[in-house]
């Protein structure tokens, strides 16, 4: 009875919530605490003035909507309720310190929380055992968390999924069968993977009326072209941002990695889950390179990048790997490429040596010229990348079969619905008839666009056959003007054919991509590498001497 009003019957507000969402979802839990809090309210005389159903929170936190519109409506004056009414204390909080904060909040405003199944009353002795039982229901909720993490790593090393959105460009398909349960993997999406594969595709290469494509430029790009999200929305740069550094589309989905708190976690705690890869890793890698030298922090100041010297910007250190920058000697008439962390630290930094520049040119492209432009060398070199070039176009073929046969299908579904409609065996007026007008109408459009650019794809001259007569034409070219020395030529061809050069106290390293060189063979444009940090135009291989022949 209320203690101002003995005649007047307690008011009483029903606290109800389940832990996860599968729980609401199967209503589990929700439907027996209401009913053993109803009879309790009954049995007692209280009376029920609201409810508040908290379906798949965890009590771990007070971020759930219904507790804080419970706690704003207890701590209102006059308060609309007297006791909140909890099937047990864990059900309110499962911190003993959270716990207490509310309760003593409540009972400033005159409201007590009691529990069904844990009656308690207020004196010294019960508020300590309520206490007690908290710190069991945190040490309880800790553990599950712990054997659930456990579970769920478990089972992303066995390589299945663990149930969450699959990335954009995949679905979750069941994979086997474990007594009840059913382990699931990722499939890639037909519908979606073209728009990922665009996507790196246009940073690497860009539309084919530009060069490479920054993040934003990607993104006006799909809106532009009405490239819709899986959702059917707009895209951003957050979005696309994710998609060219998530390596699950190069076969490798980091499961582990993000989670709740954001904190960075330790490589034992990450598990590498094998799914199939919508991109290659060389494809990859490029794309990281080149958004590593977009950041602002790491760039390369634009001095350095258009400078006259041949290696500056793609030459490192072997020791450290730190940058090789120009010295001079003698008032400037020698020039050497040395450690910039030496030139900083000194011997304390980096033991590395520095290098006349004459002669780490002369060596680079003498080698470059001597070995890579081989025309045998070339065909020998881009044979496994020309095989799996081949094997791409024809898996490209017949994805684009499969979108066709699902546009036409669309097509067709339609074409039934309408002739029902106009039979008047269907409804147009009816809800459901016009969503599936026109969800059908979204994936007929969608399947045909994706089917468009995977056919042009197909049909650039980036993925024409590379002829042997070709290579032999471009060696003799990039021979040519990589003895040059007049201008820039000589630089942006070799550029294109070596990304990176390491200089060791025993040898000279010089690396580069097959793809890239794959590229710029096939494509007759110097693509300039991502690891240089030079400028973001696709650089045309120039036919005449002179790079500038308008001038005289």
């Amino acid at each position: 009875m209320n203690i101002q009003n003995p005649n007047v019957a307690l008011r009483a507000a029903l606290y109800l919530r389940v832990s996860t969402s599968r729980q609401a979802e199967h209503d589990v839990s929700i439907p027996d605490q209401r009913k053993q809090g109803e009879a309790w309210c009954e049995v007692r005389g209280y009376q029920l003035v609201e409810t508040f159903v908290e379906a798949g929170a965890s009590a771990t936190n007070d971020r759930r909507p219904e507790f804080q519109r419970m706690i704003e409506a207890g701590t209102s004056k006059p308060a609309p309720f007297d006791v909140v009414v909890v099937h047990s204390f864990s059900r309110f909080f499962r911190d003993h310190f959270e716990l207490e904060f509310y309760v003593r909040k409540l009972a400033k405003n005159g409201i007590r929380l009691v529990s069904i199944t844990q009656e308690m009353g207020d004196d010294p002795m019960h508020v300590m055992m309520r206490q007690i039982m908290a710190l069991f229901d945190e040490y309880q909720s800790k553990e599950n968390a712990k054997h659930v993490l456990r579970a769920l790593k478990e089972n992303a090393r066995q390589g299945f999924w663990n149930g969450s959105l699959p990335p954009v460009g995949y679905r979750v398909v069941a994979a086997e069968q474990r007594g009840v349960k059913v382990k699931k993997k990722l499939e890639i999406d037909p519908l979606h993977a073209d728009t990922i594969r665009l996507i790196y595709r246009l940073a690497l290469e860009g539309d084919g009326d530009s060069g490479q494509m920054g993040v934003k430029a990607i993104v006006k790009h799909l809106n532009g072209k009405g490239i819709f999200t899986r959702d059917g929305g707009r895209w951003g740069v957050g979005q696309v941002h994710r998609i060219l550094t998530r390596r699950t589309y190069m076969g490798e989905h980091q499961w582990g990695k993000n989670r709740k708190n954001k904190t960075d976690k330790d490589a034992d705690e990450i598990v590498i889950v094998p799914v199939p890869p919508i991109i290659d890793r060389e494809t990859f890698d490029a794309v990281q390179k080149l958004l590593q030298a977009r950041n602002p922090k790491t760039e390369l100041p634009a001095r350095v990048v258009i400078g006259p010297t041949l290696l500056t910007g793609i030459c490192y250190c072997g020791n450290c790997g730190g940058a090789m920058t120009i010295r001079t000697g003698k008032s400037g008439r020698y020039r050497y490429y040395a450690c910039s962390i030496r030139a900083r630290q000194g011997e304390t930094g980096c033991k590395g040596r520095a290098i006349p520049m004459d002669k780490l040119d002369t060596m680079v492209a003498g080698h470059i010229e001597e070995r890579l432009l081989d025309p045998l060398r070339l065909e020998k070199l881009l044979g496994s990348v020309l095989g799996r070039r081949e094997d791409q176009a024809e898996r490209r073929r017949q994805h684009i079969a499969e979108l066709q046969r699902r546009a036409t299908e669309s097509e067709l579904r339609l074409k039934r619905l309408y002739d029902a409609i106009e039979a008047g065996v269907a409804d147009l007026d009816d809800p459901a008839l016009t969503e599936r007008i026109a969800g059908l109408k979204v994936i007929r459009d969608q399947a045909r666009a994706d089917a468009d650019r995977a056919q042009a794809l197909l049909d650039s001259p980036g993925h024409s056959a590379v002829s042997p007569a070709m290579i032999r034409q471009f060696s003799q070219i990039a021979r040519d003007r990589i003895r040059d020395r007049e201008g820039g030529y000589r630089r942006d061809h070799l550029r294109a054919l070596a990304q990176r050069v390491e200089v060791a106290d025993d040898a000279i390293r010089i690396m580069g991509s097959k793809t890239e060189l794959l590229r710029t063979l096939a494509g007759g444009q110097v693509r300039q590498s991502a690891a240089t940090g030079v400028p973001r135009g696709g650089l045309k291989w120039r036919r005449d001497r002179d790079s500038n022949p308008g001038t005289p």
